[in-house]
């Protein structure tokens, strides 16, 4: 973790242990543990806590708490130099009483510790530190590279889980963990709004929605291909829908930061924008999305929520229409507003707010049709040598999928 970074929690910290007349603060929770520290706690990633808690106290500067078996990784591979690490004999304490040793009497915590008042972090984590902009712009583009390389990829017959080990695959290559993935074809979309991945098989189209993760930071992006004539035509009138209303909420967005805006003033832009489409019933049935940062959600927008829009902030909208959806990562700084989860190598359109002139290219639904038509022999249209740059570009990736796993252009 950088110095500049470092020196931003503890300016935030300070002012929190003035304002709440406390002389520590400690994480437990991973994503708190990482928001400090740029490090991770974490072995079992179904516990809700760490093996270790990270904190700040006013005499003693940035602490570590953790057992004698976890002291020396976490000193060597995740922890700051500033850290003074403390540790414990596994069979002797728990991390809460060991914690509870060594911390004034005046303290807040993110899990069970004792006399100590409960803080949940969120109002900590954000907004974002300066220097968290450039990490997660790069962030950004990697999971915008990884699912836009899996989804060019894909065949009709593929099934939905081989897609999401390919993209698990790349991810963890580049250490990205893939919290959220969901991967759905036609069917599965026409009935549910979260296709979680199965063993069916790919038909005529795919939807793929991933939330990613890496050192704290969350991208959230979706890209759609279709296969079939049929499915291209019914996507892209409601993937025009999508976009339109996830323009909105940008629109609204960056608005916010100039009138003081909430939360709840997306919300009515957005709820407006799907009645301004004629489909003013449509946002029921799935939330809109919110912002996002060292959480997949730091909230979500809804009618009643008077969170405050901030900056610099990261905010992912996913509106959905009849299962078409638009979603990408946005980076707000001030009163501006860009899409940092993107490549520059998807078709995009210009699609502007229901609200307002604003614009901005959004990713449309990838036209797959030529590529997987039954056989391509005698169609003299066809532009063979286009073929072969298309192949040579993502032939790496089809290396590591499956046999089957390459664009079957000649049958």
């Amino acid at each position: 973790m950088s110095t500049d970074r470092l020196e931003h929690r503890q300016d935030r910290i300070e002012s929190l242990l003035d304002i709440e007349s406390i002389d520590a603060i400690w994480f437990a929770r991973p994503q708190n543990f990482t928001w400090l520290t740029g490090g991770r706690n974490v072995i079992d990633h179904t516990a809700l806590i760490g093996v270790a808690a990270a904190g700040y106290t006013r005499d003693n500067g940035f602490v570590c708490v953790t057992k004698n078996t976890e002291a020396e990784r976490l000193r060597t591979e995740e922890l700051p130099n500033n850290f003074t690490i403390i540790s414990y004999e596994w069979h002797e304490q728990s991390l809460d009483t060991a914690v509870a040793m060594h911390t004034p009497t005046a303290s807040a915590a993110d899990f069970d510790l004792p006399d100590a008042k409960q803080i949940e972090g969120s109002r900590l984590r954000r907004p974002l530190a300066a220097s968290d902009i450039q990490p997660y712009r790069e962030l950004s583009h990697e999971v915008a590279t990884a699912i836009e390389r899996v989804t060019k990829e894909i065949n009709p017959g593929d099934t939905e889980q081989e897609v999401a080990a390919a993209l698990e695959a790349i991810h963890a290559e580049r250490g990205i963990r893939t919290p959220v993935i969901l991967v759905g074809g036609r069917d599965r979309l026409s009935t549910y709004q979260h296709v979680t991945p199965t063993t069916a098989t790919i038909d005529s189209c795919v939807m793929i929605s991933v939330t990613a993760e890496r050192n704290g930071r969350h991208v959230s992006a979706t890209r759609t291909v279709a296969f079939e004539e049929s499915a291209l035509r019914w996507l892209r009138e409601y993937h025009t829908m999508a976009m339109r209303i996830e323009v909105t909420a940008l629109d609204a967005t960056r608005e916010a930061t100039r009138d003081d805006g909430t939360a709840a003033d997306v919300f009515d832009a957005i709820s407006e924008a799907y009645a301004a489409l004629d489909k003013p019933e449509e946002w029921r049935h799935h939330h809109q999305g919110g912002a996002t940062g060292f959480v997949t959600q730091e909230w979500i927008t809804t009618p009643d929520n008077h969170e405050a829009i901030e900056s610099p902030l990261t905010y992912a909208y996913n509106p959905t229409i009849q299962q078409a959806r638009s979603e990408d990562t946005a980076l707000l700084i001030d009163d501006t507003i860009e899409v940092i989860s993107t490549t520059g190598n998807w078709p995009t359109q210009r699609v502007t707010s229901c609200r307002s002139s604003f614009g901005m290219d959004r990713h449309r639904v990838f036209d797959s049709t030529w590529i997987f038509a039954s056989s391509v022999r005698g169609k003299k249209s066809l532009d063979c040598e286009y073929i072969v740059r298309y192949l040579s570009k993502y032939a790496s990736t089809a290396s590591f999928l499956h046999p089957g796993f390459v664009p079957r252009i000649w049958d």
